[in-house]
């Protein structure tokens, strides 16, 4: 858990409010500030002045109580804020210490989680979330894909909030079902913002992966973190038809929204998994 702010404040507030003396300064312009929850606004604003004010990396922030207070929210809100800023490898926490702009990862971290696909780890790099065409084949599995529907149309206002595009931007949507050496595994319901890779419009997903056409999008689009929840359920009578369930096995639906490699959301997907071909295992951190 990140630190809270009993006797960790000293020193942290002096002049700008950063400490200073790394090498090198921060990159600018990693979160946009359009149509964000509160707690992201905050992120953006939190990164772009300690940007201003010449934080680097390795830096202590001030306490959580103070930035709340700098602010004008509450401390969950803070709390919210510099945990989205750390999901982006932007900050980190050290415990008993506080929070610090957070260094470059010079060696692949240990395993990490199950991305939107259920099926992909982020192992060997960090800040890369795998597809389930990237777990296949790094498994020695073959998959393939029977798409079920495949359109552009404009986005809804909840989909506009959740991808930060404007209500109405276009969008790719594709709805297919994919397989594992021939036996199916999940129904996938994927939604990406058309403009981050036109070419997703051309593309026949019944081979092709939605993640390498992002990634060979011109300019690239890396999936890098993913907010990911689980829940369990019993399928419905179309479920349990694409899925071939003919007993009593549940369907586990997975909710990903994973970001690109300048924090914005890259690809909104609802996931449904039978329960008895799919397991989920995620890394919790610090």
């Amino acid at each position: 858990m990140p630190p809270s702010d009993s006797g960790t404040d000293s020193g942290a507030d002096a002049a700008s409010g950063w400490d200073s003396g790394s090498a090198s300064p921060l990159p600018r312009g990693l979160l946009a500030d359009d149509t964000l929850p509160l707690y992201a606004q905050i992120a953006a604003r939190l990164w772009a002045d300690a940007s201003a004010d010449g934080a680097r990396a390795g830096d202590r922030l001030p306490s959580e109580r103070t930035l709340a207070a700098r602010y004008g929210v509450s401390r969950v809100t803070m709390r919210a804020a510099l945990m989205d800023l750390a999901a982006r490898d932007m900050v980190e926490s050290a415990a008993a210490r506080g929070w610090f702009v957070a260094r470059p990862k010079e060696s692949p971290a240990p395993g990490g989680g199950r991305d939107s696909h259920g099926a992909g780890e982020r192992g060997g790099d960090a800040h890369t979330v795998e597809g389930f065409a990237d777990y296949a084949a790094k498994h020695g599995l073959v998959t393939h894909s029977r798409v079920l529907n495949s359109t552009v149309r404009p986005a809804t206002v909840s989909e506009a909030e959740t991808l930060r595009v404007g209500p109405g931007a276009t969008l790719f949507e594709m709805r297919r079902l994919r397989f594992l050496d021939d036996q199916v595994v999940v129904v996938e319901h994927n939604r990406v913002p058309l403009a981050l890779c036109p070419a997703l419009a051309e593309t026949d997903f019944t081979e092709a992966s939605l993640f390498a056409t992002l990634r060979n999008a011109e300019p690239p689009q890396l999936p890098r973190v993913a907010d990911y929840s689980v829940e369990a359920r019993q399928p419905d009578a179309a479920e349990r038809e694409l899925l071939e369930i003919t007993d009593a096995t549940p369907v586990l639906l997975a909710h990903q929204l994973a970001f690109n490699q300048d924090g914005r959301p890259l690809e909104l997907t609802l996931a449904i998994y039978r329960g008895d071909r799919y397991h989920f295992r995620a890394s919790i951190t610090s």
